[in-house]
């Protein structure tokens, strides 16, 4: 293997890496978003 593609495969590595902490970051805030919609929206119709 050659430096060249050895430092490719390491930014392939690291950009896959980012796009699923971003995808897992996205998918976590509107999972908790969704759940307090819809506490809050509970919380509403007791009252």
């Amino acid at each position: 293997m050659t430096a060249e593609s050895i430092f490719l495969t390491v930014l392939a590595t690291a950009a896959l890496g980012l796009l699923v902490a971003v995808t897992g970051g996205v998918a976590y805030l509107t999972s908790v978003e969704w759940r307090d919609r819809r506490r809050l929206d509970r919380e509403k119709r007791k009252r």
